[in-house]
């Protein structure tokens, strides 16, 4: 029997089994969408992206390299290609959430 696949760890938390399994199944030039919201004290917004998959993969913030490089804050990073051609990433957070669209 085989080993279910390790979850996909961000900086604090695993990030949704689902939303790993998902992520560990794109290939390059899959269409993607992906929805995050964003909060500012009291108010939130929800923004949506689509484009073409490119890659996954880890950012080291060097928010700690002045006190402990062992302690650098790592989030998983999406990068995609937007339809208008710009080359873009984002960092996933318990509140996103990636489609595939055929």
């Amino acid at each position: 029997m085989s080993q279910p696949a390790p979850s996909i760890v961000s900086s604090t938390r695993e990030i949704d089994p689902a939303l790993s399994a998902l992520l560990r199944g794109l290939k390059p030039g899959q269409r993607i969408r992906i929805t995050q919201t964003i909060r500012v004290g009291l108010k939130q917004w929800t923004t949506t992206v689509v484009g073409v998959f490119r890659a996954l993969n880890y950012l080291a913030t060097g928010l700690a390299t002045d006190r402990v490089p062992e302690d650098d804050i790592v989030v998983v990073t999406v990068h995609f290609t937007k339809d208008n051609g710009e080359l873009s990433s984002v960092t996933l957070d318990e509140q996103s959430k990636i489609e595939t669209i055929p």
